[in-house]
């Protein structure tokens, strides 16, 4: 995938892409904003202690990664 990608935005719980053929909203979402967001979700996990706010927090930082980049290279959070 490209450094950006389009997605459609909606009510559904994910972005998902879709050709800029579709009569929809889009926005363009840049690989930088993606790693900024990555890396502050994964800050913020490391200051929990609970971890049912954890998993949450790792599935958002997953969903995000997954915005711009493949799906089969999904991120891990490193927060234990």
């Amino acid at each position: 995938m490209s450094a950006s990608d389009i997605y459609r935005i909606g009510e559904h719980k994910e972005a998902e892409a879709v050709s800029d053929t579709q009569d929809f909203e889009y926005e363009e979402v840049s690989s930088d904003e993606v790693d900024n967001v990555v890396a502050a979700l994964e800050n913020l996990s490391e200051t929990v202690t609970s971890e049912a706010i954890k998993d949450l927090l790792e599935e958002c930082l997953n969903s995000v990664y997954c915005l711009v980049y493949e799906d089969d290279d999904e991120v891990s959070s490193e927060a234990a």
